[in-house]
């Protein structure tokens, strides 16, 4: 039995996996030295600094997977490109206005349109392929949570 692989299929995943997991990295390693998150007053549910690069690293590559399924299967539309990058730009500016600059309260301002960005993106994605929309589930509830954790923070350290 002979397996037949379409490569062009693979390259979309590897590439459509490989943009939001390289520009978060590149992200990181430009806001890195004014996190500060250690020296902030934080919440009861704040989950320690280790953390954020291991889940963020997960979203980053189902968010790629999802856009991925789209891409490779031919149902990526205007509609869903926008979307997708749009919260792609809108997440990777988020660090740069909480930590880099320091505005907390813009920065949560900032964060809730991610979240509707979010979940417009999941829901488009559903209506095109189910699996592509069910694999934001994990960064709807993590955006959701970092919003909580965002506005905590400003008010703890106004």
């Amino acid at each position: 039995m002979s397996v037949s692989i379409n490569w062009d299929k693979v390259k979309t995943y590897i590439v459509s996996i490989l943009v939001p997991l390289v520009l978060g990295a590149i992200v990181g390693l430009l806001t890195k030295d004014a996190m500060g998150y250690e020296g902030l007053d934080t919440p009861a549910l704040a989950p320690p600094p280790v953390l954020f690069p291991i889940v963020w690293s997960i979203l980053y590559t189902l968010m790629g997977i999802s856009h991925g399924i789209l891409k490779a299967n031919g149902l990526s539309t205007r509609d869903t490109e926008s979307v997708y990058y749009a919260q792609l730009i809108v997440n990777l500016l988020w660090p740069v206005l909480f930590f880099s600059l320091g505005w907390r309260l813009a920065a949560f301002i900032w964060i809730v349109l991610l979240d509707i960005l979010v979940i417009t993106m999941a829901v488009r994605f559903y209506r095109k392929n189910k699996t592509a929309g069910l694999l934001q589930i994990p960064y709807i509830m993590w955006v959701l949570f970092a919003t909580y954790l965002n506005l905590s923070i400003y008010l703890l350290n106004r």
